[in-house]
This record gives structure tokens, sequence and C-alpha cells, in this order.
């Protein structure tokens, strides 16, 4: 039978199979039944910059208006703020700490940052509570017209390096494809000390009622076609880095899995697949690699893995090429 281990961050995992942060994994009976359908390991739902920082706004002006603060320097301002830092951080240490009491796979934070503040004292804690890597999904919005390229991408830098430079287990980088040179920006997060990067993350997309006019949300699941981008872009990354490549978004199958494997990639998250069809998949795409890897002849997955990257394929341009004329020129 096939070895189907494999190593990311430096941790050892069963399988590349790994849950990616969502509300599948916010609570321990989740994280529990996920363990028992033989998922590699998890990723904890995000712990929100963002969110934190807006609910310690929104308990100083509750307070203001009730005439609790009656200065901009009352120490009311200081207790109010730290006390929602707290408590959004003491809920997540906890559920690390009991995930480690109830699995044996590797349990990865994540946080989702938005900057590179404080809050990066955070990761300490989260180290000190046992879990086994962090995650950085980070977005720096791009909307700001005042910022520039540099400006928005040295905060990616700043925030690899404050964390690093605080604890000792492994990091990974979430991003997204948006940035003008997307090469570049993966090479100079390995350059800024991160352990790993994962590619790409999903965001809400706002879409349009024409009937009711007004806006609204799209599908907040992905498609299987969605896994384009990130295998494109796994295969040109492949022997351009040497730290790990995870790839998300579109995986739903056993097949997507083969395919990023075959790209570069050391694990493959999946959410929309196990949310569509329950944690039961997850056997059914590790059947299916299992069975792949046995009708190839592969005892384990490094024989094969990164075996059509773009420096490995026999068309180098098929990452790069990106319009259809080629293909579409002869019809009429």
């Amino acid at each position: 039978m096939p070895d189907l281990s494999t190593k990311y961050l430096g941790l050892t995992l069963r399988n590349p199979i790994v849950v990616g942060s969502s509300g599948l994994t916010d609570s321990v009976d989740k994280i529990v039944e996920l363990d028992k359908n033989g998922v590699g390991a998890v990723v904890l739902k995000s712990l929100f910059e963002e969110q934190i920082m807006l609910e310690a706004d929104h308990n100083i002006k509750k307070a203001q208006e009730d005439g609790m603060i009656y200065s901009d320097y009352s120490e009311t301002l200081d207790y109010i703020d730290v006390h929602v830092k707290e408590k959004e951080l003491g809920n997540y240490i906890e559920l690390i700490r009991e995930a480690k009491n109830k699995v044996s796979i590797p349990v990865i934070a994540s946080i989702n940052a938005i900057s590179d503040m404080e809050w990066t004292s955070f990761a300490k804690k989260i180290e000190d509570a046992g879990a086994d890597a962090i995650e950085l999904n980070i977005f720096v919005m791009p909307f700001n017209l005042e910022n520039n390229c540099d400006t928005n991408e040295n905060m990616y830098y700043n925030i690899v390096n404050k964390v690093k430079s605080i604890i000792n287990i492994p990091v990974a980088v979430k991003i997204s494809p948006y940035f003008a040179n997307l090469g570049k920006v993966i090479t100079r997060i390995e350059e800024s000390g991160a352990n790993g990067v994962v590619l790409f993350n999903r965001f809400s997309n706002p879409d349009i009622d024409i009937d009711a006019v007004r806006t609204t949300v799209a599908d907040v699941y992905s498609q299987p076609t969605d896994i384009a981008t990130s295998l494109r872009w796994i295969a040109i990354m492949a022997k351009q880095v040497k730290f790990d490549l995870g790839a998300s978004t579109g995986i739903h199958d056993g097949a997507a899995v083969i395919k990023q494997l075959l790209a570069g990639a050391k694990v493959t998250q999946v959410t929309s697949a196990i949310y569509k069809k329950g944690p039961e998949i997850i056997v059914d795409m590790l059947n299916f690699v299992n069975d792949w890897m046995e009708q190839k002849g592969y005892n384990y997955i490094d024989q094969f893995r990164g075996k059509l990257s773009q420096s490995e394929t026999a068309d180098h341009n098929v990452y790069e090429r990106i319009q259809f004329m080629k293909y579409f020129s002869e019809y009429k």
C-alpha cells in the first residue's frame, strides 16, 4: 500500500490533505471528526486582527456614550482594549490546548492579519499553547489609492519578520494572487523567514441582484475550476523557492489533490468540498490518491511530487500561456 505521508513546515503529516481555516475547524468536536476521517492536519479558524480591533473600538465608543470615559487619556481606554484582546486570545488558546489533547495530527493556528501592529505578540502565546505552526493569512487592502505597491508589499514582509523574531514554531503565509509581481513577492516572503506559503486565500466577493436591484454576496464556496490559478503558480514556483508550497482553493476531489502534488505542492487545503459533502469526502479523496499511486507504481509521494512543475515539464510555456489565440485562431 502506498505511503501517503508528507513533510510540511517541518511537520510529518500522514497525508497531504489539510482542512483549511474555516468554520470546519472552530471547535474541538469538529476537529476530532475530521481526524477520524483521516485528514493530515487542520488549520484552526482564524483569529481575526480586524475583528478584535473593531470590537475594541465599538466597546470604547459605547463606554464614551455611557459617560464611562471622561478624557482621551482615561485608563478605561486601555482596560477595554486589553480586555477585548485577552478575551479573544483566551478563547483561541483554549481551543488550541483542547484540540492538542484530543487529536494527534498537527494543529496549525491561523491569524488573519492586516497590519504589523502589537497583535504580533499573540503569536508567542499561541506557540506556548501548543500550536504546531502558525498560518498568517495576510491581506493588505489594495483599495487605498494613496499607497503604492511597495508600501503594501512591505507590510507582508514586516509581519513575517516580527512574528518569526518571537516564536520558534514554523510559519506559513497565506496570500492572494493580487500582486503586480507575484513571483517576486513569494521569493521575498521566503527571504523574510517564512517556512512556507499557501496559494491562495479566498475572499468574500460582491455580486448584484438585478431583480431586487441591490448588492449581495457571491457564492462563498469555491468551484472545481477555481484550481487553475493556484495550480499555475504552484507549478511556476515549485523549483524557484526552497520553502514549502501549499495549494488552496478549488480542491474538491482526489484528482485535484494529485494535480497539485504533480505541480509541486507539499499539501492541499480543502474546505468547500467538506462543507458540501461532509468530512467523509476526505476518505474518498485519500482512496482515490492511493488507488492512483498503485496504478502508476508510486510507493510514496516524493516519487512524483513536482513531476509536472514548470521546470520539469516538456512544455515550459504552458503555465505562462495566457492568451487563447493559438488554440482558437483556426476556428472561423
